[in-house]
């Protein structure tokens, strides 16, 4: 018996992975091929194909003529993103009859664009969304097919989230392909949630370091949404960089100003840290190791009186926006002269 869905599937790691586990155990879905990302494809992924007994392939540019023949020949009738690293064309988009439909990690058409994951817990939300859209020219601002939720606890860190994220996406996906199958799916324009919504950017190196001026539960949200695999959060200590793996607001702790970064006092289960509004139960922090990596994980037990700082290139930003500006009043200065002695 054929299946009523013939998908093409672009993607990478446990996501593609989950993914392929859903859509091979249902009897209304079958892989045509399998694309992994270039030049480093999952390694899985061909043992899914071998399996399935359809092509594997990856390319430096899915976008070429050559390779759009390629898979037009192999006549999937929908074409299907879960963790793919290529902008398409308009030509690569169009290629299946039935569209191209993506995985995205977000709430669409809220948290548009990279680390998704990151910039939720960043910004405190109690719930993740994850969506199937069609892919069209923009960036995940495609009709929505299937959108589900998963709530963010307190004590939820990216580690935590990825292991609710990831699920989810499958299952939402699967959803999603058997509407498809079926013929109900009914798309829900994202200008129908909301008429603007917002991107996201991705994080970059240099991004890790934390500002204690931040208040608590702003520094508190940034240090468990950058736990591994992300680089964790960074501050300095005596000149070196320290990694911040977990703090724990205080309960009905009082606003008041005094340095923020200082260590202000200690108890069993770390150290109390001035930040821009409140104090910050730091619990663990660990070491930047030679290759980046983190080692000597440990309850922190810095003295009384221990400020942590920005990061190098912060406090280099700083110093030249104070040069930009007394060079401004300097050249004001100057400009005021000439034009007194003339």
């Amino acid at each position: 018996m054929s299946a009523d869905l013939t998908i093409g599937f672009f993607g990478d790691g446990r996501w593609a992975r989950r993914a392929l586990d859903h859509i091979i155990d249902t009897s209304k879905l079958e892989v045509s091929f399998i694309i992994g990302r270039y030049p480093q494809p999952d390694p899985a992924l061909p043992d899914y194909a071998e399996r399935l007994g359809v092509p594997f392939l990856t390319d430096p540019d899915v976008n070429r003529p050559s390779f759009r023949d390629t898979l037009r020949d192999l006549g999937a009738d929908v074409h299907v993103s879960m963790s793919f690293d290529q902008i398409l064309t308009p030509e690569s988009i169009e290629l299946a009859p039935r569209g191209f439909i993506n995985c995205h990690a977000g709430a669409l058409p809220f948290y548009r664009g990279r680390n998704v994951l990151n910039w939720a817990l960043m910004n405190g939300e109690d719930r993740l969304g994850v969506t199937v859209h069609y892919v069209d020219e923009g960036i995940d601002t495609g009709d929505i097919i299937q959108q589900q939720f998963v709530p963010i606890a307190e004590e939820d860190d990216y580690a935590s989230l990825l292991d609710k994220a990831i699920p989810l996406c499958a299952e939402t996906l699967h959803t999603a392909l058997l509407q498809m199958a079926d013929g109900r799916v009914d798309p829900t324009p994202q200008d129908d949630i909301h008429p603007i919504g917002f991107y996201c950017s991705r994080r970059r190196e240099g991004d890790e370091w934390i500002d204690w001026t931040w208040s608590s539960t702003r520094i508190h949200n940034f240090v468990r949404a950058l736990t591994p695999p992300a680089p964790g959060a960074r501050t300095m200590v005596d000149g070196s960089p320290l990694i911040v793996l977990a703090t724990d607001q205080i309960e009905e702790a009082p606003e008041y100003i005094d340095r923020p970064g200082t260590v202000v006092g200690r108890d069993s289960s770390g150290m109390i840290v001035k930040t821009g509004d409140t104090t910050l139960r730091v619990q663990q922090v660990a070491d930047v190791g030679e290759s980046e990596e983190i080692t000597n994980a440990r309850c922190p037990a810095y003295p009384i009186g221990t400020v942590f700082g920005r990061s190098p290139r912060r406090n280099a930003e700083r110093l030249h926006r104070r040069i930009q500006e007394l060079e401004q009043r300097i050249d004001q200065l100057a400009a005021g002269q000439y034009e007194e002695q003339t």
